[in-house]
């Protein structure tokens, strides 16, 4: 039985990617979104379509010592010789708390407002998000994409994504029922939870019409090139160590070995 892929293959004298030629087609012509969007829906991204995915590869590239760059510093401290390793340690922890939160968003937009359009009336938008809040408090389920344990008073990068999404034609229905969940929330139950940067991302992504999978994806690729600056930095100034040794002095149970952790 043969085993083919559409994406790409390979003959001695050719490597062709979704029927292009990778060196003489593509070399020196694609740029890496050209590419990403070539790889996944063979076509180019509409100008407009590429400014809106590099937006989302830099919101997601790095946010600090979050648990995806402690991981991957943690498993370069125990492997140094495996940056791979270390970087899909940091992947693997783009869940439901972190990163994979964009797709879990997109996807819950998505359901909510299958019966809106983008001329829908404020009214209806409300509505939605009502029924929306009423749901998830009945199954006693979160709501993703709403607050944020620093940006207590409103995440700041809100009004400016919401902005570049205005500027690029993808402030549609999901936005609007985005922005619409947190006023339902505080006029029907006291709760102020201003939308936070993945519940922005989510809407982008709903409303560029784009799958959750492929969602998540961009947060995962941009999220890489954060934890290669993490691992390099960590080869030059480690702070693995310290962590660890955060551990063995808390807990007096551990005892260090002679020849080292």
């Amino acid at each position: 039985m043969a085993v083919t892929t559409e994406i790409g293959y390979t003959t001695p004298d050719a490597i062709t990617v979704r029927g292009k030629n990778l060196s003489s087609e593509m070399f020196g012509h694609f740029d890496f979104i050209d590419m990403v969007y070539w790889l996944n829906f063979a076509r180019l991204p509409e100008p407009r379509e590429k400014a809106m995915a590099n937006l989302i590869l830099v919101a997601a590239a790095d946010h600090g010592l979050t648990p995806s760059a402690l991981s991957a510093r943690l498993t370069f401290l125990g492997a140094p010789e495996s940056v791979q390793g270390a970087v899909a340690a940091g992947l693997l922890g783009a869940g439901s708390r972190f990163l994979g939160t964009v797709q879990n968003v997109a996807e819950m937009y998505k359901l909510a407002a299958q019966d809106l359009d983008d001329q829908s009336s404020e009214a209806a938008v409300l509505e939605c998000a009502g029924k929306l809040v009423q749901a998830y408090r009945e199954s006693r389920r979160p709501i993703s994409g709403l607050g944020h344990n620093i940006h207590v008073h409103g995440d700041p990068r809100v009004p400016v994504l919401r902005d570049i999404s205005e500027q690029h034609g993808y402030f549609g229905k999901h936005w609007r029922l985005a922005l619409a969940i947190p006023v339902v929330l505080e006029q029907t139950h006291g709760k102020r939870l201003p939308l936070n940067g993945a519940g922005a991302l989510g809407a982008i992504i709903a409303d560029m019409g784009l799958d959750g999978i492929f969602g998540r994806g961009l947060m995962l690729v941009g999220r890489a090139a954060g934890l290669v600056a993490h691992i390099r930095e960590e080869a030059q100034t480690p702070i693995g160590p310290d962590l660890w040794d955060l551990v063995l002095d808390q807990d007096p149970r551990n005892v260090r070995a002679s020849s080292g952790y």
